[in-house]
């Protein structure tokens, strides 16, 4: 749907290259914006970690989404907990303030749902947010991310500044990252089950006891909501991004198992954590303040996104 609001603004996509980013973008094009508008800093020539590259990237523009982040699935993040805290925090401190000082309009800062309580009551409301330590293996990402909700709201007290900063649950999809070392849960069950088959194995082994509950949104859904918060939203509070649906590891392992015609046996590896017990956001906000609702079933996403990965999948 086209509107005036983008008309003639620059906007800086961090990330646009990325499984979010490259959806973002094509929504901003479908409400109007020129493709020649539309700024994406690629990390190889433009590390955001340095000062002076924030500052480049921000010069002529209007808009900032900052989706770039360093991410990863459970082990990933046990293995690089550094890493994931200083590169995020330092990729979005540094550029909150290059937009500051350059005179970009609105920063919107896209976090994640690491950033809740390690035991957030379900559904997750946004006023939860500082009521207890994230999950020990998210931590450093999440609180990284969060550090962004701070700053944004410490320059809009002081500065007047319109930075607003978006709460999206596990998002999958087509062109997901399903690099075992670093995909989150689904994409990583779609490549081991989808792998299986191929290969004839007998068994899939699933980290975790599968007791664990996820939400999760299509990359398309969550595109569209940042391109809408982007528009119309103009508050200091967090809001969440989701699907507002929880479902259980055990539940999700079945539905890919089927969707993929998988017919061996599935052993659970308890030894393995399961990471956050609980996990379903509380989208009222989101509906109420810029009109979000998810739309895409979500067994529909997965055929999608197990489709995607059969056709382009490197053997």
């Amino acid at each position: 749907m086209m509107t005036s609001y983008f008309t003639n603004k620059r906007i800086l996509v961090t990330g646009g290259a990325g499984f979010l980013g490259s959806q973002v973008i094509n929504h901003l094009i479908e409400n109007g914006v020129d493709r020649k508008s539309i700024s994406i800093p690629r990390s190889r020539e433009c590390d955001l970690r340095v000062w002076e590259n924030c500052l480049k990237s921000v010069q002529g523009i209007d808009i900032v989404i900052h989706l770039a982040a360093k991410v990863g699935g459970i082990g990933y993040n046990r293995e690089h907990p550094a890493e994931l805290f200083y590169d995020n925090a330092i990729m979005g401190i540094q550029l909150m303030e290059a937009a500051r000082i350059s005179g970009v309009q609105k920063f919107v800062a896209v976090g994640t749902v690491c950033a809740y309580p390690k035991y957030t009551p379900v559904p997750f409301q946004e006023e939860e947010l500082w009521n207890g330590y994230p999950e020990e293996t998210n931590a450093p990402y999440g609180l990284a991310k969060k550090m962004m909700l701070v700053q944004a709201q410490a320059y809009r007290a002081q500065y007047g500044y319109n930075a607003i900063f978006l709460i999206p649950v596990n998002l999958y999809g087509p062109g997901d990252n399903f690099n075992p070392d670093s995909s989150h849960v689904i994409p990583a069950l779609i490549k081991k089950f989808v792998d299986a088959k191929e290969n004839g194995d007998k068994e899939v082994i699933i980290w975790g006891t599968g007791s664990a509950s996820r939400e999760f949104i299509y990359v398309k859904d969550a595109s569209r909501a940042i391109v809408l918060a982007t528009e119309k939203y103009n508050g200091h509070e967090p809001i969440n991004i989701g699907a507002g649906k929880e479902i259980s590891i055990k539940c999700l392992v079945e539905i890919i198992q089927n969707i993929t015609k998988y017919d061996g046996e599935i052993i659970w590896d308890a030894e393995k954590p399961d990471g956050q017990p609980r996990r379903c956001l509380n989208t009222l906000k989101a509906k109420t303040e810029f009109g979000f609702e998810a739309v895409t079933p979500f067994e529909e996403g997965l055929r999608e996104t197990v489709k995607w990965y059969m056709t382009n999948k490197i053997s």
